[in-house]
């Protein structure tokens, strides 16, 4: 028996994280900054589905893990939950273990007390976080509870990066499905990380979400890409991807005829999450501890029947009946991105009535604009499986 070391998955890391080196020692630097109290631009890496971005959060977590000098929680933005009320409890957990140092209980009760009044103000029903904080300590009054979301987060952020520079600590967040805040949350947090930079507070972010990130940043504020670095993630290149697909084989003493190769970076295009799949599929065609051009085309149907029943269908079924139609005629035209003219006309009516719908898909992380009147899916081969489903 050979193991199977290929790990499709939301977030999983891969046996082999390929393609992506240059990338992760720029994050080490930045962490090195970071950890010795210097101020560092926030990153966000974007790009479509199944890129590899969660992993990159998730590999970068550790690096921040290894450095005793810095603190760092993981917030995963809901399409339906409360950003407000886990930043509050975050950041509550961040504070208190800051909170013992003898030199620094002033800022220590400062920070609990402008926590607490914003615990109160923005936690789902006002008691859930405030009731594990101190007893002892009053909940400020006037400063983090005004209902001005921006003004309350910059003054969290300004006591918790005031006690970390007093602690001689760095703070440090990641912040995945980064296209699923509102507006004016991603308003405040910019905002906010904006302020405790001006102040050379040692509190930053990585950050990951859909293309659309990008646009909605600049949108909201005109300095976010000074104050950002934006980084595009996508499918690999052609060693990369060969890599990625052979060096976790190689480890269990499988190897791959490079006729085998061609045709699995031909089916996935070099998108790692598909590379993950084709490679668990294959496993189970091994011939003799070797992977044929027979066994990858053998394996094809189970590939893509995985691919259809999980990574595409989950998220076809969240759907409206009418959003379906619109990514349906999307399919329908001839290349892709395409206009919202062309699709209009493909569904029978106007641009205005399909504008709603079109706002739609691109919140739930469907689609997204790839420029003006143009969209395009945000998940890869997303049109080749509604092609399959609808016989088009």
């Amino acid at each position: 028996m050979y193991l199977n070391p290929y790990t499709p998955g939301a977030g999983l890391v891969p046996g082999y994280l390929a393609g992506r080196e240059s990338t992760l020692n720029e994050a080490k630097e930045i962490l090195a900054y970071l950890s010795k109290g210097k101020p560092t631009r926030s990153v966000i890496y974007y790009g479509l589905r199944g890129v590899g971005k969660t992993v990159l959060l998730n590999r970068i977590e550790y690096y921040a893990d290894e450095n005793d000098d810095i603190l760092y929680e993981h917030i995963e933005v809901s399409e339906n939950g409360s950003f407000k009320s886990a930043i509050s409890l975050h950041c509550q957990k961040l504070i208190r273990q800051m909170s013992s140092v003898a030199s620094a209980k002033e800022l220590a009760k400062k920070a609990l007390s402008v926590l607490k009044a914003f615990s109160i103000t923005y936690s789902n029903d006002g008691t859930d976080i405030t009731l594990s904080l101190h007893d002892d300590i009053e909940a400020a009054v006037g400063i983090s509870d005004t209902g001005n979301f921006q003004n309350d987060l910059t003054e969290l952020f300004i006591s918790m990066g005031m006690l970390a520079s007093k602690n001689e600590r760095a703070i440090c967040l990641f912040l995945d499905e980064i296209q699923y805040m509102k507006d004016d949350e991603f308003e405040a947090l910019i905002g906010a990380i904006h302020r405790v930079n001006q102040k050379a507070f040692p509190v930053m972010l990585f950050g990951a979400g859909l293309p659309k990130v990008t646009k909605l940043a600049g949108d909201i504020k005109s300095y976010a890409e000074r104050l950002f670095q934006f980084v595009e993630i996508g499918s690999l290149g052609r060693e990369a991807a060969r890599a990625a697909l052979i060096e976790p084989a190689k480890e269990e003493g499988v190897s791959f005829e490079s006729k085998a190769v061609a045709e699995i970076l031909k089916q996935t295009e070099g998108y790692p999450y598909f590379i993950q799949e084709y490679g668990k599929q294959v496993w189970e065609y091994i011939e003799n501890g070797v992977i044929t051009l027979a066994s990858v085309k053998a394996a094809q149907t189970d590939f893509i029947f995985s691919l259809d029943k999980s990574f595409f269908k989950v998220r076809f079924d969240r759907a409206t009946p009418r959003e379906k139609e619109f990514m349906v005629a999307m399919v329908r035209c001839d290349d892709l991105p395409c206009t919202i003219a062309q699709i209009a006309k493909i569904m029978d009516t106007s641009t205005a009535k399909i504008g709603p719908i079109r706002g739609q898909l691109i919140h739930k992380g469907f689609i997204y604009s790839t420029g003006h009147a143009e969209v395009d899916f945000t998940v890869p081969q997303f049109d080749q499986y509604l092609k399959r489903i609808n016989e088009i």
